[in-house]
């Protein structure tokens, strides 16, 4: 099943121009971790999904893809 965050997560990562070990690193988890949430191998724990919204500066709806607007 394709989830659209995960591109949304992926573009967000890329615009900031940050690598994905960067992004682990603000999660505190390793990048092979991360790897795996932005190809769909596991699912974005909650928590994570917080932090990155917080990192982002955007809603958690324009994250998850429920919305167009960031914020």
């Amino acid at each position: 099943m394709e989830f659209g965050y995960i591109k949304r997560m992926r573009d967000l990562r890329e615009d900031h121009d940050k690598t994905q070990q960067e992004i682990a690193d603000v999660l505190g988890t390793s990048q092979t971790m991360y790897a795996r949430y932005e190809r769909g191998a596991n699912e974005l724990p909650l928590r994570h999904l917080i932090v990155l919204c917080r990192y982002y500066g955007v809603s958690a709806d324009y994250f998850l893809c429920l919305s167009e607007r960031k914020k």
